[in-house]
């Protein structure tokens, strides 16, 4: 997991906004399939919103557990959407780490 700064944050979320939520939590939960499309929508593309339709009372513990099952950080939760963020593997491939980048003063 990447530790962000709130400046950090604040930048994902904006870039999160226009996004769709790839991800839908239902009925069955966090299942094991759940995580490995989770896993699968981060490799291809960084940041991604998670919306929970269901277990919206456990939505906090839901998107922590996910985040550390797939080696991602919680960026925040807004409302039922949490916004889960993980650099591409590849340096060549990360989309936001010019935007994240820390200012050398």
């Amino acid at each position: 997991m990447t530790e962000l700064s709130s400046k950090q944050q604040k930048i994902l979320e904006k870039s999160a906004h226009p996004l769709p939520a790839l991800v839908q939590i239902g009925g069955a939960g966090v299942t094991e399939a759940q995580t490995a499309h989770v896993a699968r929508c981060l490799a291809d593309h960084e940041l991604i919103k998670v919306k929970f339709n269901e277990f919206k009372d456990d939505k906090h513990a839901l998107a922590e557990q996910l985040a550390a099952q797939t080696d991602a950080t919680l960026v925040r939760i807004i409302g039922n959407v949490a916004i889960l963020y993980r650099p591409a593997e590849k340096p060549a491939d990360r989309q936001y780490e010019k935007l994240l980048a820390k200012p050398e003063k």
